[in-house]
């Protein structure tokens, strides 16, 4: 069997996936954008959330699949409550 035979074999069961993973996908990148803006917040609107020039750098190099943990559901999966 070919690879790509194998491939198209899985097809189904990888198009199983994506109703999970889009909306993670989704979350996740708008996850680095909003990290993106705060790293970009001058001092004083930081001063006005309450973090410092530090915690906004610390919060905005996170990696955009490290979603904080209120976001996780209870059995386990990414995603809102």
């Amino acid at each position: 069997m070919s690879a790509r035979t194998a491939t198209l074999l899985r097809l189904p069961q990888l198009l199983g996936y994506l109703p999970r993973l889009l909306p993670w996908l989704v979350q996740s990148l708008a996850l680095r954008r909003q990290r993106a803006h705060l790293r970009r917040l001058d001092d004083h609107l930081l001063r006005d959330i309450g973090l410092t020039r530090d915690d906004a750098m610390h919060e905005g190099t996170r990696p955009f699949w490290d979603a904080p943990s209120p976001w996780h559901r209870p059995d386990g999966r990414p995603g809102r409550r």
